[in-house]
Parts: C-alpha cells; sequence; structure tokens
C-alpha cells in the first residue's frame, strides 16, 4: 500500500471512530464499572425502616468505601409537596455525561434506603429507562426543569435469567431520579410534588 493509500485508510477509519462516538453507539463497549455507593448500614443488613438495600463493609465497620463514589458529583434531592411540607430526602450520585448515563445503577451491588442516582440532561426532553443489568427494584422519577415530578414508575429487579432490557419505562423531564423500589410510596409522593435540588453546580 503506497502513502496516500495509507493516509486514505487512516481517515476512513477515524470518520468512523467520530462517527461511533456522535451516535454513543461506543458506550457498551466503553461503560464503567457498576456505581458503588458508600453508606452506613448501622443494622448490619437491612436498613433499620426495612426499606430499600444495604451497602455492605469490608472491615466490619459498617461504613463502605469505594472506588467508583469519587467519579460522581453528588447533590441533595429534596421532594416537598404542594404545601411545601418535606416528604423525602436522599442523596444523589450525579450522572451527567452520556457514560454515567448509560451505566446508570447497572452492575451496582446494593442502595442504602437513603441514597440514589439523579440524571441531569442540558434541556427538557422524551426518555426511556431500562432495567439493564440492574440487582434490585428501583422507583424511576421524571422531573421538570422546574422541578415538577411528572411520572413515577416502579421498576422490579429483572426475574432470573432476564438482562431487563425488555423493561422499558419512558417518561419526559430534563431529570431523572432514581431510588429504591417503592421509595416514594413509602414518603407519600406522588406526581405533581416539587423537587429541590441542592448542591447539584458544586457537587
Amino acid at each position: 500500500m503506497n502513502r496516500s493509500g495509507a493516509v486514505l485508510v487512516f481517515l476512513v477509519v477515524l470518520l468512523a471512530a467520530g462517527a461511533l462516538v456522535a451516535s454513543g453507539a461506543y458506550l457498551p463497549f466503553v461503560s464503567g464499572p457498576g456505581y458503588q455507593p458508600t453508606g452506613t448500614d448501622t443494622t448490619g443488613g437491612t436498613p433499620a425502616d426495612g426499606s430499600g438495600t444495604t451497602a455492605s463493609s469490608a472491615d466490619g465497620s459498617g461504613t463502605t468505601t469505594s472506588p467508583t463514589e469519587g467519579r460522581y458529583d453528588h447533590a441533595t434531592v429534596t421532594v416537598l409537596d404542594e404545601n411545601g411540607t418535606e416528604l423525602g430526602v436522599v442523596r444523589v450520585a450525579v450522572a451527567d455525561t452520556p457514560e454515567k448515563r448509560y451505566t446508570g445503577l447497572s452492575k451496582t451491588a446494593s442502595l442504602p434506603a437513603d441514597r440514589g442516582m439523579l440524571f441531569t440532561y442540558d434541556r427538557q426532553g422524551s426518555h426511556t429507562y431500562v432495567m439493564r443489568d440492574m440487582s434490585f427494584g428501583i422507583d424511576i422519577l421524571y422531573i421538570d426543569a422546574n422541578g415538577t415530578i411528572r411520572t413515577i414508575h416502579h421498576a422490579p429487579a429483572p426475574a432470573e435469567g432476564e438482562d431487563g432490557e425488555d423493561q422499558r419505562y419512558p417518561g419526559e423531564g430534563q431529570y431523572v431520579l432514581e431510588v429504591n423500589y417503592e421509595w416514594t410510596t413509602r414518603h407519600g409522593i406522588e406526581p405533581g410534588d416539587r423537587v429541590v435540588i441542592e448542591g447539584l453546580e458544586d457537587g
């Protein structure tokens, strides 16, 4: 192959790689490891209120440490009813890149009762979330740019032998909040309630 042919092949490969990046098709191949949150389990197993899942610790202290925790900015999400009464609060890892949004809580071993993940977008839009490689059920909340909850889905864990790809939960919003299964039911949270996000910009 002559020099001009080699340059042409290189340009074709470069353009193909650029197309993959632009389309997001590369994400299944580069998505990171599952998010493993740092949390405190004071009961040694199930949270005191019997809800959600817990993180375990290697040293028996009840506090987990995780190499993935530092990859995420964090924020606090508070849900208020129409009267401004606080209904629930969770500390969230912020999924603000295509790679983090694709991975989400997939491959995550467990989620403490007071933790969640907040998916952020530059603008409001329609999205569909799936239960890909999930180990536990979650609630999925679609939230408007103004903080109003539009849709709540209760998504059970995939059945044994299922990968969760067929469990599809569509909605519209600028933010998507994932918390433990039926967290919204336990806290009396409904569409129309308002979400306040603190610490989103400074992590």
